[in-house]
């Protein structure tokens, strides 16, 4: 059985005391009962201190939500993946739809991504996901293949095995709109299979593949319900306490 996995994205948003704040709330809901690993992917400069209240609470993770491709140099505004590993993140978000999209990042700049990760010991979560328009000219399965081979395929046997896959149609990314349970199993299948037929099916049973996209506590437990989603990496919704610890129960 693959344990549940919620991911909080909490993007650029909340100042220093916002975040504390959230952060605290979110630690003070999650007990050891709790059967999800959550996992709070957070702006870089908030992983040292809330690294401290994660050392306290097994069942939370921190991420980071982008690294650099380099491992190091003058690279002004980059931050490293050992930079990264040094504050106390154990995961870091690689290929985001947003970071795809506005700073233009292609599936070869995120295969080296991947690698930096790898390298400091954290662990990937990988975000792939078509556009509406790709879904709608029958090209979402084509876009996703593509973004999984050259993107995150080149890695070994043992690097899958640290990974998180997370499919994040861009369609209903803040729309508002989320993918049906239905066209959410059938692509988080889609990618199991993808996964097996490169490294075979012990780790094709093995990994977590995440449903992001406009997940709210009110469609948490339907998609979750789905053979092949295995929780979920949330946007909004992970910014309100009370929201976000319900997305986390619907799991559990």
């Amino acid at each position: 059985m693959r344990n549940k996995i919620i991911a909080g994205n909490w993007k650029m948003n909340l100042d220093w005391q916002e975040a504390m704040e959230l952060g605290n709330k979110v630690a003070a809901y999650v007990e050891e009962s709790t059967k999800a690993e959550v996992i709070l992917a957070v702006p870089f400069l908030y992983i040292p201190v809330l690294s401290e209240l994660t050392e306290e609470q097994p069942k939370i993770s921190l991420a980071a939500q982008n690294c650099s491709e380099y491992r190091k140099g003058a690279y002004t505004g980059e931050v490293s993946a050992s930079m990264i590993r040094s504050a106390g993140a154990k995961y870091v978000i690689v290929g985001h739809s947003e970071r795809r999209k506005y700073f233009n990042e292609g599936n070869d700049v995120l295969a080296e991504k991947v690698r930096r990760v790898l390298e400091n010991d954290l662990q990937p979560v990988y975000c792939c996901g078509e556009t509406l328009e790709e879904r709608n000219a029958a090209n979402h399965f084509d876009v996703v293949t593509t973004q999984l081979e050259t993107g995150l395929f080149h890695v070994n046997d043992d690097g899958i095995d640290k990974c998180i896959i997370a499919y994040e149609p861009v369609w209903a990314i803040g729309t508002g709109v989320n993918a049906s349970p239905e066209q959410a199993q059938e692509m988080h299948h889609f990618i199991r299979e993808l996964v097996k037929s490169k490294y075979g099916n012990h780790l094709s049973d093995k990994i977590s593949i995440l449903y992001g996209g406009s997940v709210t506590s009110e469609n948490a437990e339907q998609l979750f319900k789905c053979a092949d989603v295995d929780g979920g990496l949330v946007g909004g919704a992970s910014l309100k306490a009370i929201e976000f610890s319900e997305i986390i129960d619907a799991a559990s």
